[in-house]
């Protein structure tokens, strides 16, 4: 059924929410998880352009990915965690899809809704609109 399996990850308590639904289908299936955080902020968009060091977020955020991932392979998963950059996560997030070969994109939402993702964008929402890998939605409580 699926292979690869891509799962953003924003380093918030929505996380949970995936991570948790996934881990059935994993098992079940034998796929492979790859970990995925776009990191967004000014420092991480102009990293290389100005040759910055890794700001405290970027740090965080692999800390975050590193623990995150640890954390599955001690359940025996075969998991990989990436950090990548970029002003827009979800250009981000189908690059490394296409990159790694991931058949299933796996993700939590936040569901703002129709007037904050207008204001604030919607990853998800550009992730459906821009691929034909299936991707499975699972809307936080939390967040």
């Amino acid at each position: 059924m699926y292979k690869k399996i891509l799962i953003p990850l924003d380093n918030s308590s929505t996380d949970k929410a995936i991570l948790d639904h996934i881990r059935p289908l994993v098992r079940l299936t034998h796929s492979e998880i790859v970990l995925i955080h776009v990191a967004d902020g000014f420092g991480a968009r102009l990293q290389n352009e100005l040759n910055l060091a890794d700001s405290e977020e970027m740090t965080k955020d692999q800390k975050y990915l590193e623990e995150t991932c640890q954390d599955l392979k001690t359940e025996g998963f075969d998991v990989k965690a990436l950090l990548v950059q970029g002003k827009e996560p979800g250009k981000a997030i189908l690059t490394v899809a296409a990159q790694e070969g991931c058949d299933l994109i796996a993700m939590a939402t936040h569901g703002h809704g129709f007037v904050k993702d207008m204001i604030l964008g919607s990853v998800a929402d550009d992730l459906r609109h821009n691929t034909d890998i299936p991707i499975l939605m699972i809307r936080s409580l939390e967040g």
